[in-house]
């Protein structure tokens, strides 16, 4: 599906929001925590489609949220209005919306990304959510006014420069009694989460980050040894997962 940058917005030095719109709508549905392979231009050495989350989409227009990691992400995030782009969606499962009670969703770095929307969905059926983002510094802190006009939200920044200082896991909001918690970060950072929901007996999801080349489960680089199934590709049964099928 070919897209329009309709407005490239540049958080710092190492982030940028990209708002598209379809070149022949409308989108179709994507569900919070689905991801895209997106074809990287006029780039020869980035001949492979990068996977990034779905920050926020409806009918008309699509945000994905981009850190600057290489050749391929560096382009990207140096795209202006009016650029095109060709874009592989929706792919994978994302996160259960059909959830009740209290909600804690846990964000690290970019992988906040996800979770705009799905504080959206959520909040509007009426759920109480709360949001944790944590980063390495308060510039890592991405989008903060949009999080915070969706829910009440915490913050954590590994060198105290923003919010409470330390590791998501050391933020007195993980002692509170939640009912579910959906976890989308680094992956030392979710494994520390699952393991304080395992010990709570909070039912917890989490988006694997998994290198993807394809997106589509042929090229087999994304598999993950499950508990329940065996190997499978993050790309087609995931990139979510519930921790209970992880070997975490």
């Amino acid at each position: 599906m070919n897209f329009t940058v309709r407005e490239a917005i540049r958080i710092g030095a190492n982030y940028a929001n990209l708002r598209l719109r379809p070149e022949r709508g409308p989108m179709p549905a994507i569900e919070p925590g689905q991801f895209v392979q997106v074809e990287v231009p006029r780039q020869k050495s980035a001949f492979l489609r990068r996977p990034l989350s779905v920050n926020y989409a409806d009918s008309r227009e699509l945000w994905l949220l981009i850190r600057r990691a290489g050749a391929g992400t560096n382009t990207l995030c140096d795209l202006n209005e009016g650029d095109r782009l060709n874009i592989l969606l929706p792919l994978g499962h994302g996160f259960s919306t059909n959830v009740s009670g209290r909600v804690l969703l846990i964000g690290g770095g970019v992988g906040v990304a996800p979770l705009l929307m799905l504080g959206q969905r959520l909040t509007v059926k009426g759920v109480d959510v709360k949001f944790l983002l944590g980063a390495r510094s308060a510039a890592d802190i991405l989008q903060l006014d949009l999080f915070r006009q969706t829910a009440e939200t915490f913050i954590t920044t590994d060198d105290g420069t923003l919010g409470h200082h330390g590791p998501v896991t050391s933020h007195p909001i993980m002692n509170s009694d939640f009912n579910h918690i959906a976890c989308c970060g680094p992956l030392p950072m979710m494994k520390a989460v699952a393991s304080i929901a395992r010990q709570h007996g909070i039912n917890c999801e989490v988006s694997l980050e998994n290198t993807m080349a394809c997106g589509l489960g042929a090229c087999l680089c994304c598999v993950e040894d499950t508990a329940d199934n065996g190997n499978v590709c993050v790309c087609t049964e995931g990139p979510v997962f519930n921790i209970n099928r992880l070997k975490w």
